[in-house]
């Protein structure tokens, strides 16, 4: 697939703004502003053509049960349970803790619409597992894919206004489902 999605890169214009830390084992991505479907297939090409090894998605475990769930793996999807007596955050720090390479990828708005706050869960997962967060903004605009300074989560607050700043400046397939208006003046 690798040779498919240069060509689309070449095709569509896009590039890499920023260095990729490939030195970090253990990151979790924070890709926004997720405004498109479109977003999906610059994630898939970037991936791709970055080769940093398998980088994963969570999903509610019954995607991976009956016919297709073979699909959602060889994409590099993690099956978190909903129900579990277990959080959300524990379960995906203990993969964190678990693995040697992890590389998971999330979209700190939880949804392509526009909304009044980021989720935190990203961030929770980060700070349980002392994991470092890349911040990855897919800019429409530019046709660049850009990569934020690794973060080390230490004060949530002042943590937030900094990726809200880096988002603030990324402008997704649709604009006006941006982050900007999040910022605090």
């Amino acid at each position: 697939m690798y040779y498919w999605w240069k060509l689309y890169w070449k095709l569509t214009g896009w590039s890499f703004r920023g260095p990729f830390p490939y030195e970090e084992p253990k990151l979790i991505l924070a890709v926004g502003p997720h405004t498109s479907w479109h977003d999906f297939f610059v994630g898939l090409a970037a991936r791709s053509l970055l080769r940093a090894g398998p980088m994963h998605f969570l999903g509610k475990k019954e995607l991976f049960q009956g016919p297709f769930g073979w699909i959602f793996r060889a994409l590099g999807g993690t099956p978190v349970d909903r129900q579990s007596s277990k959080g959300m955050v524990e379960q995906v720090a203990d993969i964190f803790r678990q693995k040697e390479k992890y590389i998971l990828a999330l979209a700190p708005e939880g949804t392509r619409k526009k909304v009044e706050k980021l989720r935190s869960g990203f961030y929770q997962i980060a700070k349980t597992a002392n994991v470092p967060i890349l911040l990855v903004g897919f800019d429409f605009k530019t046709r660049q894919v850009c990569f934020s300074p690794v973060i080390r989560p230490t004060e949530e607050e002042k943590d937030m206004q900094t990726i809200l700043r880096f988002f603030a400046s990324i402008q997704g397939k649709h604009p006006e489902k941006g982050m900007s208006h999040l910022l605090k003046d």
